[in-house]
């Protein structure tokens, strides 16, 4: 960057403190960090390395007192957030300093309109007219494409996809033109096109307001793709600052290494022999249509044929990916085959036996050869039972003897390499990755023909990622597990899919060998979707295969 560039956010040796008895006495110190004008500078960290904290703290969001500065200094501009009052503070919020969510649907109101909520910020800070901040709100809706803008002014945010929701969110940061922009993980939860336009758009704006951007994230293809500084944190501590070319070609710190080392390549590896097993698995033309219902502006949402005429098979120890864009159908895929969504015809065969058609009592004793693990492991998992009795519940429900359940169980836990002691403790008191290898033993305590995938790793550190993704790839080698996996992210599909269907609109638009689909695809939505992976031109220097 151009050195006569000025410097909009200046921190200096932060100290933030947490509570007693947490894992560490402090959440950073001895953090240093500067943003310039017209510069992308990417945080980087694993889940609990402070980087989070560090955005709260420039916007003095920290849950005070038990979270808190305790040394350093913060100036945007060189005026001291840290000595500001609080109602000083309140009028930078949003003027000068502008932060997008990772999670647009908790940050917004869901009880009031996108229109209103972009108009909010105006009514505080700008002395604006009624018509002249719609005027307002409508151009900032347009300048970050969303559709019909007049339209969106109107709706709910239930009623606007996940993408243009996070477009409403960067239209709030961005509608008092702020001099310093904080993005908190803005696109980890979209799917590839998705998330290239956002980061477009994102850079696209800023290089036109000329804000600085602070953008924390744990994706280093994002990171790839956008940043022209990168400063990597560990447990509170920077190891290591420089520029983005830099640091990604030619890392200095065995940690930054070690986070770069597990990104997946995108190269697949090495084929495994060709699946010659029997097919445990067959779809055979499922269809799903979701029937109309009230939508968007309160009018009638039309059917939506989620799923049309799709056929598939899956050998024994074959890992087969659905890959395709929010909206595809793969999810409603996964649900269909696991008999959480009643389909509309088809029919789905585990050797030999129809699900589709099976009856209630039919499908329990079905059950115990399709399990699933899902993408979000607390919300599937109940907070008020142990782990032992989590991973046993399934085995008893089918006539399994507590005790040999329970022994059971306890051979899992080591079979996913958690301790002993985890047995006895609540899903609260995991890690995200931690909490989905239960997810995993949960699904294995059935001793299941076929485990279904859907976005297992999607929310969790590159780090942490690598892990599981390896440990479910040794799990399908010594158990000859079938695995159908449901991701958005190509980099995972291309580590540990055998094979891939590609999705469009509820079909198959592409099908066939991993390795064969990612280096000569065929259909022009799949060259789309590869071409929109995050960092695709770099390639991490040490590969991670699975």
């Amino acid at each position: 960057m151009n050195g006569e560039q000025k410097t909009i956010l200046e921190i200096e040796g932060l100290r933030i403190s947490l509570p007693a008895g947490s894992d560490r006495p402090d959440a950073l110190w001895g953090f240093d960090l500067r943003v310039r004008e017209g510069e992308i500078v990417c945080l980087v960290g694993e889940s609990g390395s402070g980087k989070s904290l560090a955005a709260n703290a420039v916007m003095r969001l920290l849950p005070e007192p038990h979270v808190r500065v305790r040394e350093g200094t913060i100036r945007l501009d060189g005026e001291d957030l840290l000595a500001l009052s609080p109602g000083r503070m309140r009028a930078l919020r949003g003027d000068k300093i502008g932060m997008i969510f990772q999670e647009p649907m908790t940050a917004l109101n869901p009880q009031k309109t996108v229109g209103w909520q972009i108009d909010e910020v105006l009514r505080l800070h700008t002395g604006l007219n009624r018509a002249e901040r719609r005027a307002r709100v409508l151009s900032i809706l347009a300048d970050v494409h969303i559709p019909d803008p007049a339209s969106a002014y109107n709706a709910y945010p239930h009623q606007i996809s996940g993408g243009q929701r996070q477009r409403v969110m960067i239209a709030m940061a961005l509608v008092l033109q702020p001099r310093l922009i904080i993005a908190d993980e803005p696109t980890t939860a979209l799917d590839v096109t998705t998330q290239k336009q956002i980061l477009k758009l994102i850079k696209d704006l800023q290089a036109s307001h000329g804000a600085g951007i602070l953008f924390i994230t744990h994706d280093f293809g994002v990171v790839a793709e956008i940043a022209d500084r990168i400063a990597v944190l560990r447990l509170g501590e920077m190891v290591e600052q420089g520029p983005a070319a830099e640091v990604l070609r030619n890392p200095q710190h065995p940690y930054t290494r070690k986070l770069i080392a597990a990104v997946p390549a995108l190269t697949p590896p090495p084929a495994r022999a060709p699946g010659d097993g029997p097919v445990v698995l067959e779809a055979r033309h499922l269809r799903k249509t979701f029937a109309a219902r009230g939508g968007f502006l309160g009018g009638r949402r039309g059917a939506v044929t989620a799923v049309k005429d799709l056929s598939f098979e899956l050998r024994r120890g074959e890992t087969l990916g659905v890959v395709g864009e929010s909206g595809s159908g793969k999810t409603t895929v996964s649900r269909l085959v696991t008999r959480l969504l009643e389909a509309d015809g088809g029919q789905v065969h585990i050797d030999g036996r129809d699900l589709i058609a099976a009856s209630r009592r039919e499908m329990r004793a079905l059950r115990k050869d399709i399990q699933m693990v899902f993408q979000d492991p607390m919300a599937s998992l109940n907070p008020r039972r142990k782990v032992l009795d989590l991973i046993a519940q399934g085995p008893i429900v089918q006539g399994v003897p507590r005790h040999v359940a329970e022994g059971r169980a306890r051979e899992l836990l080591a079979l996913v390499e958690l301790p002993p002691a985890a047995a006895d403790r609540y899903p609260h008191e995991f890690s995200g990755g931690q909490r989905q290898r239960i997810g995993i033993a949960r699904a294995l305590a059935m001793e299941p023909r076929v485990i279904v995938a859907d976005e297992p790793v999607s929310a969790l550190d590159v780090s942490v990622q690598a892990q599981v993704l390896k440990l479910l790839a040794g799990l399908r080698e010594r158990l000859q597990l079938s695995l159908l996996f449901v991701t958005h992210d190509l980099r995972v599909a291309a580590q540990l899919c055998d094979r891939v269907i590609v999705m469009s609109k509820g079909e198959i638009v592409e099908t066939g060998p991993t390795a064969s689909v990612f280096a000569d695809p065929v259909h022009p939505y799949t060259r789309s979707l590869l071409a929109s992976i995050p960092g695709r031109s770099w390639e991490p220097p040490v590969s991670n295969a699975a």
